[in-house]
């Protein structure tokens, strides 16, 4: 099935705005669009089970770690292992930033757990 991954973006975003585009037991693929100059919510943090890696196809974004901030551009991807802690800091102020990210659950005894 064919995706527009930049179709049907709404015109006015306050908050976030995610679509599912694929989901499987083990992998989960989102279209998220952020608006311009969004940033998490004072004080919070993903600390997510899955594995994220996640590119940026607009805009641009500042995440923070704990460890410190990494910038990414339109084209640029980044690979978030589970429990790293993270936050947008700030989206493009001047246009909403696209991101395509895909989640996946652990499969490796490395991981420290097996999916069910």
């Amino acid at each position: 099935m064919k995706t527009e991954l930049f179709a049907d973006i709404p015109d006015e975003l306050r908050n976030e705005f995610t679509t599912v585009v694929f989901e499987s037991p083990t992998t989960r693929v989102e279209r998220i669009v952020s608006p311009p100059g969004y940033a998490s919510p004072d004080g919070f943090w993903y600390d997510q089970d899955e594995h994220e890696w996640v590119a940026v196809l607009s805009g641009s974004a500042r995440l923070r770690f704990d460890e410190g901030v990494v910038e990414l551009e339109a084209g640029d991807a980044l690979d978030i292992v589970p429990h790293r802690r993270h936050r947008v800091e700030q989206t493009d102020a001047e246009q909403v930033t696209v991101w395509l990210a895909v989640f996946s659950k652990p499969t490796s005894p490395a991981y420290g757990s097996e999916i069910p």
